[in-house]
Formats: structure tokens, sequence, C-alpha cells
């Protein structure tokens, strides 16, 4: 199990000025990753921007929300909305209907499997068949796996590069306030 806060990752301003990005993991390191997983804040209206090639999830952790739209659909979402998953190609442009957002977003290599970011739903065991496996919490929680318990804090990915197969289960947290990460060996 391996743990990155939040808290320990300095923002990096967007080129465009528009937000900020925190890096919570580039898997593997490197430049030739195949999945990335950050928290960013959105701070301004604008466009995203185009990643061939990368599968793309979205959700929003806080904030009054995005409207992301595209030439055929517009897209209202607010933390209690599901993750969004879209093609890194075709990227929306984003209004923000209020203030700033925080967003969490994974994502992954169309060619490296079939990619994933859902709710985590407390005292229910999850156990992806998964190449890696992440938990974003944005409030503190209490992850538990083969009679062990990890607490975390606030802003805190726990992930695991080598998944044995044992089931996870969140608990302490509130409904909606933290997310399942994987990334599946076969392709999509």
């Amino acid at each position: 199990m391996r743990i990155v806060r939040l808290g320990d990752v300095s923002p990096q301003p967007w080129r465009n000025g528009g937000g900020t990005t925190q890096e919570l993991l580039a898997w593997p390191a490197g430049s030739d990753w195949l999945l990335r997983v950050s928290v960013a804040r959105i701070e301004r209206d604008g466009p995203f921007s185009a990643y061939p090639g990368i599968a793309r999830h979205f959700t929003v952790l806080a904030g009054a929300g995005v409207e992301l739209s595209w030439q055929d659909r517009v897209v209202h979402l607010s933390p209690r909305s599901e993750p969004l998953a879209f093609d890194g190609a075709d990227p929306p442009g984003c209004r923000l209907p209020g203030d700033a957002t925080d967003d969490l977003n994974l994502m992954a290599r169309a060619d490296a499997g079939h990619s994933r970011l859902q709710r985590a739903e407390p005292g229910r065991a999850w156990q992806p068949h998964a190449r890696w496996r992440g938990l974003y919490t944005h409030e503190a929680a209490l992850l538990g796996c083969d009679g062990s318990e990890w607490p975390l804090a606030a802003g805190t990915l726990a992930w695991d590069a080598e998944p044995d197969g044992s089931a996870w289960t969140l608990h302490a947290a509130h409904p909606g306030h933290a997310f399942w990460l994987s990334l599946q060996g076969d392709k999509p």
C-alpha cells in the first residue's frame, strides 16, 4: 500500500492561467506513464487540453461545479454527480457557473487497458481484477484490507501497483467523498 497526500504536492500553474494541478501520481514514474492521477483547481472558464490516446475520467470534488461542452452535448457536473469518462482527444470547453472548483482526474493511456473512476461506497468490499488500483478520499477515512486498517487524511491517494486480489473496504467516510480508481490489464 502506498500513500500520497495532496498537502505534500505543490500546485503547478496551467500554461493558460486557468487553474492549477497537483499531480498525485504518474505510474510508472517518468514521461512514459500509463496512468496519471491529479487534483485540479479550475479558477476560470476555458478549454480543457487535448490528450490524444488518453482515456479521461473527471469528477467534481468541491465548488459549484462545471459545465463541460462538446459540439454535440453539454454536461453539468457538481460534487453530487457521478464521475464522467471521455476521450482525451476530444477536449471539452469548460464554464464555471460559480466560483472555482476542485476536481479529481484520472487519465490512462487507452492502449494500457480499461481504466475506471467510481464512487466508493462505505462498508462495501471492492475487489477489482486490476493491475493497478487506488482510493482517493476527499475527507478523512479508514481503509481496510485483510484485517489491517489504514487511517487516511483528507486529500489522500492510497494505491497498489501489484494487487494481490484482496478486497479493500472503505470505513468511516461520508458517502460520495471517496473514489475507487483502477486500471485493468486487458484492453478496453
